[in-house]
């Protein structure tokens, strides 16, 4: 079908639902401990994701390796992307109840294989395993959310997903620190694993009864595609490559630059949906959006707690704290996409969303200027988290609505590979162009070295991500597609 025109038509593809079904939600008797076990699970991983880089520092001097510093968090990255295309195929043929059991058992090996490392190369592995399981899940909880919730509540379990992440954003780093300083590092690790019990208990029965098995139970399960597994061993590699390229700045990091764009460009066309690229109407515009927007915004945050401390002596505490308000914000943002009255207006939200996440970016280094009071970056970033939460919320439900069932599986893998690709290559990009202009070498996590670092390369990295997020906007247009 053929795109639709603006609100008259957004209207007609808004789901018609009994007044009687609205009520209750997903915390309704036949959803409550399916969507508590789940929500749970996301609420680990999101706890594990914001503690660890506090503790990460710690682990690398005392196993010796801060050389290796930034492979903790790229090994993650990289088996992270392999998993989620293994994810896909695996839940669209035989359904999610595999990927995602053995993706949190993936999981908590990994940390549990990190938390006893006594070298760093066996934490980089922990890591990478992790990673692994990380990938596994994700995908594999998108696909329940399709198969388990009706259209008209997966807004909301999928909000529910994006305020888990509000109290760890806050409290993460600060309970790290306090493990890290009091019980040591491991347990940071160590004691997740143990929390994750509770959660499987409530979720897995309820998946098997909901959700277990192909999308057409008469059928048998095909085989694997195995040249979709091996574009994914391609990009996983590609990327890595273009990660490390980045982080060292020397005429023979071309190298692995040129080869990990040669194996990374083909992998990417091969597993994200076709017309990505150009911005095609519907679901590739969807998965397009989905990367810009992450992609911009994360390179971008990494940045300001930097600028913060370094450009107008915050210490590092006050300057986390300057974006803690964007959690509650982002949650708020996640909130409103997910409302039955707002499905009219789904598109132009997102387009709003990504001119409030264009304008947070540039704003942002305004506070370079010494007049202007740096509490500016905290309510600019609050607007930037708010424009967030509609665009991410939203484009996961039009993923789910785009995507027939048995291909559930596939485009949620696409979406999550757009988010985390563009997240690493626009990271490297930005952190390319700060290293260039005199702000420093800088590794994954926006992190210098010593010495202080030029105003000038802060402002190349926000205002090019702020243009991105622009392009954002513009694709945004592009999502009125027929969704019946």
């Amino acid at each position: 079908m053929s795109a639709l025109e603006p609100r008259d038509a957004e209207v007609a593809a808004a789901p018609i639902v009994p007044p009687s079904e609205l009520q209750g939600g997903i915390l309704r008797a036949p959803y409550r401990a399916l969507s508590l076990g789940i929500v749970s699970v996301v609420l680990l991983i999101a706890f594990e994701a914001t503690a660890v880089g506090t503790a990460m520092p710690v682990a690398a001097r005392e196993l010796n390796g801060v050389s290796l510093y930034a492979f903790g968090f790229s090994a993650y990255f990289t088996t992270s992307l392999f998993g989620m295309v293994l994810s896909g195929q695996w839940a669209d043929r035989r359904g999610p109840l595999g990927p995602l059991a053995t993706g949190i058992g993936g999981f908590a090996a990994g940390l549990v294989l990190s938390g006893t490392a006594q070298t760093m190369w066996m934490f980089i592995l922990g890591r990478a395993v992790q990673g692994l399981g990380g990938g596994l899940v994700i995908v594999a909880l998108y696909v329940v959310v399709s198969r388990a919730y009706p259209e008209h509540l997966r807004p909301s379990i999928l909000a529910a997903f994006a305020a888990s992440w509000v109290v760890p954003s806050v409290v993460g780093p600060l309970v790290s620190g306090t493990v890290t300083e009091q019980l040591g590092w491991r347990w940071v690790f160590l004691g997740i694993p143990v929390l994750v019990a509770a959660p499987l208990a409530l979720a897995l029965p309820q998946i098997r009864r909901r959700a277990a098995g192909p999308v057409d139970s008469d059928a048998s399960a095909g085989p694997f595609d195995r040249r979709r597994i091996r574009l994914a061993l391609g990009i996983s590699l590609g990327a890595g490559l273009l990660q490390y390229a980045g982080q060292d700045l020397r005429w023979l990091s071309l190298l692995p630059a040129v080869l990990g764009a040669a194996v990374l460009v083909p992998a990417v066309l091969g597993l994200l949906p076709r017309g990505t690229y150009r911005a095609a109407h519907g679901l590739p515009s969807v998965v397009l959006l989905r990367g810009i927007a992450a992609g911009s915004f994360i390179a971008a945050e990494s940045f300001v707690p930097l600028m913060l401390v370094t450009q107008r002596g915050l210490s590092p505490t006050m300057a986390g704290l300057s974006l803690a308000v964007g959690g509650a914000t982002w949650a708020f943002g996640s909130f409103v996409q997910s409302r039955p009255g707002m499905e009219p207006y789904r598109t132009r939200l997102m387009v709003v969303g990504m001119l409030l996440v264009a304008a947070a970016i540039a704003t942002a280094p305004t506070v370079l200027i010494d007049a202007v009071p740096v509490w500016i970056v905290a309510v600019a970033w609050a607007f930037g988290c708010l424009g967030m939460g509609t665009v991410i919320g939203s484009t996961s439900v039009l993923l789910l609505r785009l995507s027939p069932p048995k291909d559930a599986g596939a485009n949620s893998a696409a979406l999550q590979i757009s988010d985390g690709l563009s997240n690493a290559l626009l990271l490297a990009a930005g952190g390319a162009a700060f290293a260039a202009l005199g702000g420093g070498m800088v590794d994954a996590h926006g992190s210098t070295g010593a010495g202080g670092s030029h105003p000038g390369a802060f402002v190349a990295v926000f205002l090019p991500m702020a243009a991105v997020a622009l392009v954002g906007a513009w694709v945004g247009t592009r999502l009125r597609a027929e969704s019946r």
